[in-house]
């Protein structure tokens, strides 16, 4: 089974989840999201067509530590 190409962590302990993308063999870093539009610009920047329509797609996306579209430390 593949995993989804995007990561979101876990939520740190100041609010925020960093986000990688698989790609070419390696994790690249594309930054701190703090919400929902920090992700869908991230993804646009990295190539992503119509970012909004993969957040709730698990083949896309897999969101770590806490529940999709949630961004503060619990």
């Amino acid at each position: 089974m593949m995993r989804a190409p995007i990561v979101v962590h876990q939520p740190s302990p100041s609010g925020g989840r960093r986000v990688t993308v698989h790609r070419h063999g390696r994790d690249e870093i594309l930054g701190t999201a703090y919400s929902d539009h920090d992700l869908v610009v991230f993804l646009a920047a990295s190539g992503v067509h119509d970012p909004d329509s993969i957040l709730d797609d698990d083949l896309w996306i897999e969101w770590r530590g806490a529940g999709p579209h949630q961004w503060s430390a619990a």
